[in-house]
């Protein structure tokens, strides 16, 4: 007899259906194929599938059993088709109708004595169900609230084989997993570290404003142990509150990847992702054999950390700047293209010279001229010309860190960030356009217009501080965040002053 079983495969962070036909036949000897181009977790699940109906009171039939995974042209990798393909064996035997199983989509992968283990990328699953208008989602309890979060699709959650079979014979009647969208994104929402713990480094704090309130890429230098790494921390503490829409992006990807926490249906904090300096370029943006999205779409909608900045090789670096300008990360392959989102709001820290202390009062500098123009080097013109700011991070005095008073908690800054995007929301709102980092050319022109006095004074610094030609528009961009903040409807000369302080590494470079 022929069943046939719905279920899904992902290809970047979308699932695609997959059918599962299973046919089963008395003639010939006993043997188990699966076809359909399975990779090897697939391959193995006809061991997996035998031991769990074993182990569960199900006689697993010793007959001709072949499974085909349609569309056969399609890459079928990972151990979710346990579960289908034991439905579907199920089913073939008649111990299941196969009107009770049409239109429902299930996914799980089988442990040997039958319970339903956890499978990657629920929540991609559940919005191609709904965009296809199914009946439901079949889907491990463990994966069952995530799914859950997508409106429009009823989802089921299973912990054992013989639990769902009883669903489907009518023995139980499961409910669906219902899930309060609105108290998960409250309850997920909180930050660990909070920017009232940082005393002392005021400038480079009010620098960290500006940057988050128009989601500018952020560059800080400055000898090591002064805070760079504790601050760029507490930077999502002050980014604007996560929209539903954009914890679901963010949820899909760590989702797929497999990296969202049991029990946490919604990631609804911004993403901080610092990795290691010796990654690859692979690891950076994604991809592999089987690609997968890299560190610059798992911070999709959060901060991509990067410590020690020149230490970082120099293809990782170049490899950013599409999912810069373009937030998006694009994978080509000899059979498809992928492409991952990658909204990010890159911050980097990095030490002025080779040994860190150039400029530090109370340590000597022992690099040449030469070492540290080599070291500053490694860092391309093309990417510090994505980095609209770039501050000095100055050594705390001992009256600061002493002190009992605490710095300003991020709720109240953050506040002032909402104010100041909500601005540029509404500035933007026909040119698809939600940032003042992003503005083009045309809206430099039309919304950075300067008066007299603003304009002689960047001109002054064009001149005399040897100001690079790119960071002329860098600091209309952020002047005009500045005046954003200040909620000010044009740009004074004290705004463009201050986004002049901001341009540390242009200086003397003209």
């Amino acid at each position: 007899m022929l069943s046939k079983i719905l279920s899904a495969t992902l290809i970047g962070i979308d699932a695609h259906i997959i059918e599962v036909e299973v046919d089963i036949t008395a003639k010939g000897l006993p043997h188990f194929s699966t076809v359909g181009l399975p990779d090897t977790a697939v391959k193995e699940s006809k061991e997996r599938v035998r031991a769990a109906l074993k182990n569960t009171g199900f006689n697993f039939p010793l007959k001709q059993i072949t499974v085909n995974l349609a569309p056969a042209d399609l890459k079928k990798e990972g151990s979710a088709f346990d579960l289908p393909i034991a439905i579907g064996i199920v089913v073939s035997e008649g111990l299941i109708e196969p009107e009770a199983i049409k239109g429902y989509l299930i996914s799980g992968e089988l442990s040997l004595d039958g319970r339903i283990k956890p499978v990657k990328g629920a929540l991609s699953m559940a919005i191609k169900a709904r965009e296809d208008k199914l009946r439901g989602l079949i889907l491990p309890g463990e994966n069952a609230n995530e799914a859950a979060v997508v409106d429009g699709v009823s989802v089921y959650g299973f912990d054992d084989l013989p639990g769902l079979i009883e669903f489907f014979t009518g023995m139980s009647n499961r409910q669906p997993v219902c899930v309060d969208v609105s108290y998960v994104m409250k309850e997920n929402s909180m930050y660990q570290d909070d920017f009232s713990d940082v005393k002392g480094q005021e400038h480079v704090k009010r620098a960290l404003e500006v940057a988050a309130a128009g989601s500018h890429n952020f560059l800080m230098i400055g000898p090591p142990g002064l805070g760079k790494t504790m601050l760029a921390k507490r930077l999502p503490s002050i980014l604007p509150d996560m929209t539903f829409e954009e914890a679901l992006q963010t949820t899909r990807i760590h989702s797929v990847v497999g990296i969202l926490k049991t029990g946490q249906p919604l990631l609804a904090t911004r993403p901080f992702r610092s990795p290691h300096h010796t990654l690859s370029d692979v690891a950076m943006v994604g991809g592999g054999q089987f690609p997968k999205p890299g560190e610059v779409s798992l911070a999709h909608n959060g901060v991509l950390f990067l410590d020690e900045l020149p230490e970082f090789k120099r293809n990782v670096l170049e490899v950013l700047r599409q999912p810069i300008e373009d937030a998006t990360v694009t994978i080509s392959r000899a059979l498809s293209s992928i492409t991952y989102p990658a909204s990010i709001m890159l911050v980097c820290a990095m030490n002025p010279c080779p040994c860190g202390y150039l400029g530090d009062a109370r340590h000597q500098c022992s690099c040449s001229p030469s070492q540290i123009h080599r070291y500053r080097q490694r860092v391309s013109g093309p990417l510090l010309d994505r980095i609209d700011i770039h501050v000095e991070v100055p050594a705390v005095p001992y009256k600061d860190l002493s002190t009992e008073h605490c710095g300003e908690p991020s709720k109240n800054i953050r506040e002032r960030i909402q104010t100041a995007r909500q601005l540029q929301v509404e500035r933007f709102k026909k040119d698809n356009v939600y940032s003042n980092s992003k503005m083009r050319s045309k809206h430099i022109k039309k919304y950075c217009v300067l008066n007299p006095e603003a304009q002689s004074i960047i001109e002054t610094a064009m001149h005399k501080l040897g100001l690079s030609a790119r960071a002329y528009t860098r600091i209309l961009k952020v002047s005009r965040t500045i005046a954003d903040l200040a909620e000010s409807e044009r740009i004074q000369a004290e705004h463009i002053s201050e986004a002049i302080q901001y341009r540390t590494l242009d200086r003397g470079t003209g």
